[in-house]
């Protein structure tokens, strides 16, 4: 099926190379763990060893296992001295080995016994086993986890090296649930987030919202139509340039992509469907080329049926995985409800008329 793309809309793949055009990452900062969360690693310190020599992994007896060769409760082995008692964490004594349980030793007569042989390594966590030594805090360029978190604590790591962009957002009245959604998507994300409110939904009102304290990307959510009601997009080309504004794009037509300055600018719709597509579409390839992010990881799974698409627009699909298969929710518009249970989402370029049932697809999760 052939479908001869509308004068008035602008190709998804032209309307993002123009907002990536000229774009370089942000600076790396200096965060402290708890507000690195989520944010993408620029260069990580490397660790020390952890732990940094053998400690016991519980409480007993530290003794060195060739010592205890033939030891059992039938034949006991004598020492000439007790063993070292060891608790949970503590270092090992030099020349153990290993630890043994409490009944394992006999030392209620005159002579302390063994009554178990050891194995070296049993009961002791060694040098390195949690960290190795040089081992990098975070990868650059992914995301800090919150299991990169444990490590960094762990090896006594108080701040880490991150691109964290500051993003604005500006809310149109009568979007404020679609915002909220953005805005905790953007969170999500690793972003430091400004919000600001227009008063009114006239373009004078949102153009003051827009403001000129310092970010690296603005996103105006609602106002965006293409009739009378696209007042975020003339408060776009009041402050900048507006490089493109209709895309064929589904959800999400009444998309716009600006300029303000040097500042790269997404006007979201005021749906939410429409708009967390466009974010998928518009502002994720943003956000990672600001943050220097590591390409993103995809789910390859077979279709569990067909999708059909429109040749000329691009269309995002909303995937749910059921039985090691994608299972489309919603391709092109969404419900609320298809939102909240998808775990992935497709991108349908605008040159294919969908997929055949079967086909492996790459979707990227809605969480990572």
């Amino acid at each position: 099926m052939i479908q001869r793309l509308p004068p008035s809309l602008t190709p998804l793949d032209a309307a993002l190379a123009a907002l990536l055009r000229d774009i370089e990452p942000v600076a790396p900062m200096q965060l402290s763990l708890a507000g690195a969360i989520g944010c993408i690693a620029a260069g990580a310190p490397l660790m020390a060893a952890c732990p940094p020599r053998d400690i016991a992994a519980a409480d007993g007896w530290a003794l060195r296992a060739t010592d205890l060769v033939g030891a059992s409760s039938y034949s006991p082995l004598p020492l000439v001295e007790a063993p070292a008692w060891v608790e949970a964490g503590d270092a090992m004594p030099v020349g153990c080995d290993c630890v043994l349980d409490a009944d394992a030793v006999d030392a209620s007569g005159p002579l302390v016994q063994v009554l178990a042989e050891g194995v070296p390594g049993q009961g002791v966590r060694r040098a390195g086993s949690d960290i190795g030594e040089g081992t990098l805090a975070a990868a650059e360029g992914h995301p800090i986890s919150p299991a990169a978190l444990l490590l960094a604590r762990v090896a006594g790591v108080e701040k880490l090296s991150v691109r964290r962009p500051r993003l604005r957002i500006v809310n149109v009245p009568g979007a404020t649930p679609t915002m909220h959604l953005i805005a905790e998507t953007a969170r999500a994300a690793g972003l430091e987030v400004q919000m600001r409110e227009a008063p009114a939904r006239d373009a004078a009102s949102i153009a003051a919202a827009l403001g000129d304290s310092a970010c690296d990307l603005v996103v105006t959510i609602g106002g965006s139509g293409v009739g009378r009601r696209d007042n975020a997009v003339a408060a776009l080309a009041q402050h900048g340039a507006v490089l493109a504004h209709g895309l064929a794009l589904l959800p999400g037509r009444t998309a716009a992509v600006a300029r303000i300055g040097e500042v790269p600018a997404v006007a979201l719709p005021g749906s939410p469907d429409h708009a967390l597509a466009a974010w998928f579409a518009l502002v994720l390839p943003l956000v990672d080329r600001v943050s220097a992010r590591q390409p993103r990881r995809h789910t390859t799974l077979p279709l569990a049926r067909k999708i059909a698409s429109s040749v000329g627009i691009a269309e995002i699909a909303l995937l749910v995985r059921e039985h090691r298969a994608w299972l489309p929710l919603a391709v092109g518009e969404w419900s609320l409800q298809a939102i909240a249970r998808a775990d992935a989402w497709l991108l349908i370029p605008a040159n294919e008329e969908g997929f055949a049932a079967g086909a492996p697809v790459d979707a990227y999760l809605m969480r990572e």
